[in-house]
């Protein structure tokens, strides 16, 4: 006969729910507190790259979607902000850091003398080419914890679930 599985950290959260209250559903926590847990430990993963080439999580979205950007790899810090979802303030602290680093550029907009441009120096582009491809490595080996048809299942249902949640709903005001 087979020996019941231990009850992983999520698990052990809901059983003790359904104990303090059983009133409530507390299954949705096992979709919800799984991505949550597996969301960290991806982000944990992820970072050991990032800081091997001296970058935090965010300094690599930058280098990464000025490189994204193709010749000249420049965008204004809008633009930036935008395809990095953080806020200007958040994006002006990671740009002085880099162009304190060296790896990215700012200059007046040639479009709008009062814009500005960030840009990828040839040191930020031969550092995110290099950090980009180690962290391809490190993403095909966190996926390859599942099976092909796993990996390509998560992939539709996440791809799903992401779109309901990002689309606007009609009524909802954005």
């Amino acid at each position: 006969m087979d020996q019941p599985q231990p009850l992983d950290h999520v698990a052990r959260i809901q059983a003790a729910w359904a104990r303090e209250r059983p009133d409530l559903d507390v299954a949705p926590q096992g979709v919800i507190g799984r991505l949550h847990r597996l969301a960290a430990l991806l982000t944990e993963e992820l970072s050991v790259v990032y800081r091997r080439y001296g970058l935090g999580e965010g300094e690599f979205d930058v280098l990464a979607a000025l490189r994204r950007a193709g010749a000249p790899f420049e965008r204004a810090p809008g633009e930036l902000a935008a395809h990095t979802m953080v806020t200007t303030g958040a994006m002006t602290k990671r740009v002085d850091r880099l162009e304190r680093a060296g790896l990215v550029t700012r200059r007046r907009s040639d479009d709008d003398g009062r814009g500005r441009v960030v840009a990828l120096t040839p040191a930020g582009r031969d550092l995110i080419d290099r950090a980009f491809t180690d962290h391809m490595r490190n993403e095909r080996r966190l996926v390859e914890e599942l099976s092909p048809v796993e990996a390509a299942a998560l992939e539709v249902l996440l791809t799903s679930w992401l779109a309901r949640l990002e689309t606007p709903q009609p009524g909802s005001g954005a």
